[in-house]
């Protein structure tokens, strides 16, 4: 009986360390896997409100659009106004002659059709009306050498356009202007109707402080 009792203690000595190590290793899984399904879970969760936030992003952008187009419905049916991506845009040659930051008589007209409609939307969001200037890339003629460069021309245009908008009602506080010359072209410069369609003013409704576009 003493023999079996001793081979019971020592096989009693021999096995609990290794049930001790065995608990000890699935509490350190179990804590392991915890964390790992606590770290995955976070992740989720930053993906999930990410997706939110954009999604809300979209839709206030998409409210933003129709409203837009919504204020400007009859000058956008006329034809001589162009809306993208929340830019209003002017053909220069509606505007102006060739080299020239003189506005045409229909110019004006146009100009004068936009401020009720912009002042209600700026008034209703708390934005600003960011005017900028464009050209073509080919340099300012030599018979009009008022002006050193496009970007020079650009920026008389849009200041031209800017002072119009305040003299038909648009308050100076929710206007302001940008030129960037032959930078940001929408068509190639390589031939004639390109080279209109970058001779243009873009209006674009923006946050109050907000930096010009690149």
């Amino acid at each position: 009986m003493t023999g079996d009792t001793d081979i019971a203690d020592e096989g009693g000595l021999e096995t609990a360390p290794v049930w001790a190590v065995f608990g000890d290793l699935m509490a350190g899984l179990l804590g392991a896997f915890v964390l790992i399904l606590v770290g995955v879970l976070v992740v989720q969760m930053d993906l999930v409100a990410n997706l939110e936030a954009e999604v809300k992003k979209r839709q206030q952008e998409e409210q933003r659009r129709m409203a837009l187009e919504k204020a400007l419905a009859i000058p956008l049916q006329s034809g001589r106004v162009t809306l993208n991506n929340g830019r209003i845009g002017i053909s220069g040659s509606v505007l102006f002659a060739v080299s020239s930051d003189q506005l045409r008589p229909d110019g004006r007209q146009l100009l004068k059709s936009l401020v009720p409609p912009l002042q209600v939307y700026l008034g209703e969001r708390n934005e600003m009306l960011m005017v900028s200037g464009f050209t073509d890339d080919q340099p300012v003629s030599g018979s009009n050498r008022r002006f050193a460069d496009n970007l020079e021309l650009s920026a008389q245009r849009s200041l031209t356009v800017t002072r119009a908008l305040i003299e038909e009602g648009m308050p100076a506080s929710r206007v302001f202007a940008a030129a960037f010359g032959a930078e940001q072209p929408v068509a190639s410069n390589q031939n004639d109707s390109g080279r209109a369609l970058n001779r243009r003013v873009e209006m674009a409704p923006v946050p109050k402080g907000a930096p010009a576009h690149d």
